[in-house]
């Protein structure tokens, strides 16, 4: 099938009506659940967190109830216990103080209550719990308080206030103390209410009390306590402080708004001191016997997250479910088309076949001529190669062939002389002596013939093939092509291969020609110096053999380094090299699997390292060897 025609077929698919009516329907749902859905879904989070709230409001309006039904009762024990009546009907007894004001301490421990204390008609403290404490309500006067005028006239006095003297907050029960059907004082407990404030922190909620004047006075929140709900109007001020509910605490408005939602709920928000405003849900329970209010406060932040959640879920379910539906539709709309798109297709891929296997055929032709080429190249490098380190050497024999000449003539003059010596010891009969020169003519043939032996292997084109070759043979015949140059050069040779012989994976007469290159230039590089001194050494390694060859000369500038093995590059003078030695020989040790560099020595001088491939010691060797042992 033509890419124009899939094109038409795909546009057909796309702008299918159906599909333009499944994405007008699944809009419209979204679009209801977006608007109905969050009034709806909040309402039903609302409405369980209020039941969850009530059951907290349930909670603490028990626990409040329950401390103070625990304690009711105990002011009015204490007022009809005898010693208080004695106490009462004397009060300047120190003794009977003495004694009554440990008896209070006593009692209030036991009652692990805040304060007892007995009042006088008056409004004086003649007796305290806290007799001994720097707080001692001993000598005060609290008959401002409405406790303590409830009892007074001989009703129940209940009260919460902060203590103008402790500074601390408690719920105050006041009993009458009757003599004679007269009330003569007024006993008075003071619990505290820290312990269960204390319950009310961290959990998901807050809970407040309030006084009639809507102050805030219990509430796990301390930023919240003595703050007002409802505005602090002068007569609310008034009110509190006729009775100094709070001492001197500073009371403030709490800044808060409050709202309704669906006219059912009712939401507070409070602006908290971060500048962060913070919604609840308020539950309200009121406290007739103390007077009080009970509030508890749920943050809505988590009910409207579920709510939002459950909207992103719903608009998910649709979103997914429309997926659905057009990827069914999809699918139909496919399987009508597939019948027209294979026959369509056949033909299409019958042309393409076609036209990829002209194509593939001329691109193998023309790889192959390619492939062709690029061996004809190789091989041509190759030859140049081969012939590059060939005109190397007969360059190098080239230069050696003057100082030869020397080494020739000396061996001739003096077989000269012996060959006309012998020639008149024979005339004069003296044939031992003739006999004896006439030996060392052969010696000296001997030894020209083996520099010449060794000149034409060096000059011979080396086997390509690597073999196993023993280190010492390959430097005996590098020395007997280069002994030459050093003694003229007045050179020391210092050879150390290493108390075992070494072998190596090389061609030996390529691995000769290395150590010749190098060997020449380490003894041109002495030859002008103080210390004409030249290292030849070798170790070997596991399988690797390193080879060494260090000169005392000045070493190799750093910035000639990195050139150093390049074609045609040389630092001797003009007519003295080519620079190709050292090019030459660092492709031979690459081809033998190696590596060749060069590093200035630590004490000065160059040093050549060459590292090969090391080789087993043939058999035949070893058994050669074991005579020797």
């Amino acid at each position: 099938m033509s890419l124009n025609a899939a094109h038409t077929i795909g546009e057909r698919s796309r702008f299918n009506p159906q599909w333009l009516w499944l994405a007008a329907i699944a809009c419209a749902v979204m679009v209801a659940i977006g608007t109905l859905g969050g009034t709806y879904f909040t309402r039903i989070y609302f409405n369980e967190a209020e039941a969850r709230g009530q059951n907290t409001l349930r909670l603490a309006v028990a626990a409040l109830r329950g401390q103070m039904a625990r304690f009711e009762r105990l002011p009015q024990l204490l007022a009809d216990y005898d010693d208080i009546k004695l106490l009462v009907a004397n009060p300047d007894d120190p003794d009977l103080v003495d004694e009554m004001n440990h008896y209070l301490k006593e009692v209030n421990e036991l009652l692990e209550s805040s304060d007892l204390y007995v009042m006088m008609p008056d409004g004086n403290t003649i007796v305290a719990s806290n007799f001994d404490t720097d707080t001692s309500f001993v000598g005060g006067n609290f008959s401002y308080r409405p406790y303590f005028s409830n009892a007074l006239a001989g009703g129940e006095g209940r009260f919460f206030a902060l203590g103008t003297t402790s500074l601390k907050r408690g719920y105050y029960f006041g009993a009458p103390v009757w003599i004679d059907g007269v009330v003569e004082a007024v006993v008075v407990l003071k619990v505290d209410v820290d312990a269960i404030e204390d319950t009310w922190r961290g959990g998901d909620y807050e809970i407040i009390v309030t006084d009639p004047e809507g102050i805030i006075f219990m509430t796990g929140q301390p930023d919240w306590l003595f703050s007002g709900i409802l505005p602090l109007t002068e007569e609310r001020l008034a009110r509190t402080a006729e009775t100094r509910r709070y001492a001197d605490a500073e009371l403030r408005d709490l800044p808060v708004t409050r709202t309704h939602f669906q006219d059912h709920h009712e939401l507070m928000e409070v602006e908290m001191q971060t500048g962060e405003t913070r919604e609840y849900l308020m539950l309200t329970e009121p406290m007739p016997e103390a007077d009080w209010t009970v509030k508890v406060l749920l943050d809505t932040a988590s009910a409207r997250a579920q709510a939002v959640t459950t909207i992103v879920v719903l608009l998910l379910v649709v979103g997914l479910a429309t997926m659905a539906a057009a990827i069914y539709l999809q699918r139909q709309a496919r399987l009508r088309e597939r019948m027209q798109m294979q026959h369509e297709a056949r033909d299409q891929l019958e042309r393409r076949v076609k036209e990829r296997t002209a194509e593939l055929a001329t691109v193998n032709k023309q790889l192959e001529a390619e492939v062709a080429e690029r061996r004809a190249t190789e091989a041509a490098l190759r030859q140049t190669q081969n012939d590059l380190v060939q005109a190397g050497k007969l360059a190098a024999l080239g230069q050696m062939s003057a100082a030869l000449s020397h080494e020739f003539n000396q061996p001739l003059a003096a077989a000269r002389n012996y060959a006309d010596n012998a020639l008149v010891l024979i005339e004069r009969g003296r044939v031992p002596e003739a006999s004896n020169n006439v030996s060392r003519i052969t010696a000296l043939i001997d030894r020209m013939a083996s520099i010449s032996r060794h000149l034409r292997n060096f000059a011979r084109k080396p086997n390509q093939k690597l073999a196993i070759v023993n280190l010492e043979d390959v430097v005996n015949d590098t020395l007997e092509i280069v002994d030459w140059h050093i003694r003229s050069s007045r050179v020391a040779l210092e050879i150390d291969l290493g108390p075992k012989p070494i072998f190596i994976h090389c061609g030996p007469v390529r691995l000769q020609q290395v150590l010749v290159n190098i060997l020449t230039n380490a003894v041109d590089t002495v030859a002008e110096q103080a210390d004409r001194r030249v290292t030849l050494t070798a170790s070997s390694d596991g399988d690797t053999v390193t080879i060494a060859v260090r000169d005392h000369g000045p070493g190799v500038p750093a910035t000639l380094a990195e050139r150093i093995f390049d074609p045609f590059f040389t630092t001797k003078g003009v007519g003295k090299g080519l620079g190709l030695g050292l090019s030459i020989s660092y492709n031979i040790v690459k081809d033998f699997g190696g590596d060749l560099h060069v590093e200035n020595h630590a004490e000065g001088g160059a040093i050549f390292t060459m590292t090969l491939r090391a080789a087993a010691i043939p058999q035949t060797f070893e058994s050669l060897a074991e005579p020797a042992q």
